[in-house]
């Protein structure tokens, strides 16, 4: 099932399903006002579920879905690839994250390896590996989750940096200098030097213009 309000994309991937034979598209919704009572009754294996659509909250949805449902596995597929929001569908319970920039034969590919893998993977389209600096640390997170109380910690770079740092970021985002930054928090230079290399190692970001966008994509800061 595929509930997405872009129409293109969901009778895209309806098209795309019915040229491969280990794939069967049941049924598909604009937003997730009625996915309980639709899940009900086709009883998917898998949904795939847009980050962003009108109606409620998708990921309470999809909350509602897991405890409802819960051998019906789900993931989500978005136009935005962001740490935190693959930090939130993981934690919710999902199978699986999609960028709609992936081929649709490899979100669907990535469909199979879910229905195919045991129960706790985390499977992850090609541009969401590429795109997030903190994507390759979803699997060892997951291997983690059995064996460590906070290994749900591990997921998201953002999760790893202090209060302190998360401020500094907002303002290197922001455009600021380091003087700026120093005078706001009232801090030196050298202090937020020290924050932004801890910042920069975190989240394995090289240049400071690179931690600049990732601010900014991440939402922490306007473009």
């Amino acid at each position: 099932m595929c509930v997405d309000d872009h129409a293109l994309l969901v009778q895209g991937m309806k098209v795309q399903a019915e040229l491969d034979p280990g794939i069967d598209f049941v049924a598909g919704l604009p937003d997730p006002s009625r996915l309980l009572d639709e899940v009900a009754r086709v009883q998917p294996d898998i949904v795939t579920l847009d980050v962003e659509m009108p109606g409620p909250d998708v990921f309470e949805a999809a909350d509602r879905l897991r405890h409802r449902f819960p051998d019906v596995r789900f993931a989500f597929l978005s136009a935005h690839v962001r740490d935190t929001l693959l930090s939130a569908a993981y934690r919710c319970g999902a199978s699986g994250y999609f960028a709609k920039g992936d081929d649709l034969r490899d979100i669907l590919d990535g469909l199979k390896r879910i229905a195919r893998s045991k129960r706790g993977t985390f499977v992850m389209g090609p541009k969401v590996m590429a795109q997030c600096p903190a994507a390759r640390a979803v699997r060892s997170a997951r291997r983690t989750r059995r064996a460590a109380k906070d290994g749900d910690q591990v997921l998201s770079a953002i999760d790893r940096l202090s209060s302190r740092e998360i401020e500094v970021l907002r303002c290197i985002g922001n455009g600021m200098s380091r003087v700026e930054i120093g005078k706001s928090l009232s801090r030196s230079p050298k202090t937020i030097d020290g924050h932004q290399e801890r910042i920069m190692r975190k989240l394995g970001i090289e240049t400071r213009n690179e931690l600049m966008r990732w601010a900014i994509r991440e939402g922490l800061a306007s473009a």
